[in-house]
């Protein structure tokens, strides 16, 4: 699978951005997904994921009651919707899919594909 995220850009603090995956090449309903950041000097950091089917999600405590993941398998699509951005929230985000597994994965190393990062920057 073929993945291309898009939606990046700089915005001001506490303002929205939405971020969006595209899948290409096999349906992305075959596979977790998951949004991950990297900030400059940082470690890659898990942001979220969702379930093949939407029914369950899991965000990282810095984005929970900020950040909301969501898909649409009928257009192979995943997406991340930001509120009351921060200007720590700036980094790299890149989005990623993952075989199904139980529990949704929250190490990087567990995503086997992975989009090309958009840039979020957020001015104070």
């Amino acid at each position: 699978v073929q993945l291309q995220a898009s939606g990046g850009g700089l915005v001001q603090a506490g303002g929205s951005l939405r971020l969006s995956c595209a899948a290409s090449g096999r349906s992305s309903s075959s596979y977790v997904m998951g949004w991950f950041r990297q900030a400059p000097g940082k470690e890659r950091e898990f942001v979220a994921a969702i379930s093949r089917s939407g029914s369950t999600t899991n965000h990282a405590d810095s984005a929970k009651g900020r950040f909301t993941i969501s898909r649409d398998n009928a257009k192979n699509t995943v997406s991340l919707q930001m509120n009351s951005l921060k200007p720590e929230d700036t980094a790299v985000y890149y989005c990623a899919a993952a075989n199904a597994r139980k529990v949704l994965p929250i190490t990087w190393g567990l995503y086997e594909y992975w989009g090309q990062g958009t840039q979020v920057t957020v001015s104070s």
